[in-house]
């Protein structure tokens, strides 16, 4: 499996992650060991989850993935062989939100605790705050790399303008800086990050590991009539924002470099976010062996150029 560095970190990682939102959602804690085991087994050994995950599922209050993921950690002793990020800052009750320090500081001790670790990986800032100072965010980020309990850190849904900022913060104040953001970011969803996050990125050389990255299921072609709504517990959303015109040509156009490359749409649709500027690592979820069979599969195929400018085509904003 190819690695690739996560900005100026020294974390290695494949250029897929494996999306931990499934799990305690859609995915119950047998099936979802089953998955961390095949998953990294096949060298796709990077994991995105977040504190928050999955508190909108009914009967859950959030923290169902760390969980999950920690007694799979304690059961397989395989904590050293993976990547692990998480993120702090949703809502997780009316007193425990946001990117204050105080919170902050709080909230990595939950984290730490249901993932049964002493250190997280890369510790993300899951939406801006801008009621908090980001040089307050960044020196609770500070302390806990200072106490080993955080190695880098990352920022997810942050604009341009304030990773921007951001960066400036760190290096004035020489406290950590954002490694990586996590922009929404696809075929279908292209306009935000192209606008100006994307450059700043390769400049500044920070990572990208975009979620959403098969559009909801969207790119798999999962979904082509009104009918297919009923085919996941968010496929009346995924009808409605993308069974248009514009979404079904780019699921023409995958249907057509797939049958070129003897694949499959979400191969194609993943391989062409790989191989986008300054892209480290698109976020996929499986919830069967088949279809984390076809996640792995995405990392070794190559687009020509007429493919990718097919693709591009197709789905220009």
């Amino acid at each position: 499996m190819e690695l690739r560095k996560l900005g100026n970190s020294d974390l290695m990682v494949p250029p897929l992650c494996f999306g931990g939102n499934v799990f305690g959602w859609t995915v119950d804690e047998a099936a979802s060991f089953k998955l961390l085991d095949a998953m990294v087994a096949a060298g796709i050994n990077f994991i995105d989850t977040a504190d928050v995950y999955s508190k909108w599922a009914p009967g859950n209050k959030g923290g169902e993935s760390e969980t999950i993921i920690g007694k799979w950690l304690a059961k397989s002793g395989k904590r050293k062989d993976v990547v692990i990020a998480t993120k702090v800052g949703m809502e997780m009750a009316p007193d425990r939100k946001g990117l204050a320090k105080a919170y902050i500081l709080r909230a990595v001790e939950d984290s730490l605790k249901r993932l049964q670790t002493d250190y997280i990986d890369l510790y993300q800032s899951h939406q801006d705050d801008t009621a908090t100072p980001q040089v307050e965010t960044l020196e609770a980020y500070a302390e806990l790399v200072k106490q080993g309990k955080v190695r880098f850190i990352g920022a997810s849904n942050f604009s341009a303008a304030r990773l921007a900022e951001s960066l400036k913060v760190s290096q004035s104040h020489d406290y950590p800086a954002y490694q990586s953001v996590q922009p929404q970011y696809n075929l279908f969803d292209r306009a935000g990050f192209e606008a100006g996050l994307e450059a700043l990125c390769v400049k500044e050389n920070v990572g990208v590991i975009c979620y959403s990255a098969l559009a909801s299921g969207f790119l798999s072609g999962k979904y082509r009539s009104e009918a297919d709504a009923g085919k996941s517990p968010r496929g009346a959303n995924i009808v409605k924002k993308y069974l248009n015109q514009r979404g079904l040509r780019i699921v023409g156009a995958l249907d057509q470099v797939a049958a070129e490359t003897h694949t499959t749409p979400t191969q194609v649709a993943l391989a062409w976010l790989m191989a986008r500027p300054g892209m480290t690592a698109p976020i996929a979820s499986a919830t069967s062996a088949a279809q984390l069979q076809d996640l792995v599969a995405a990392t070794s195929l190559k687009l020509n150029a007429d493919a990718t400018a097919l693709l591009d085509g197709a789905s220009a904003p």
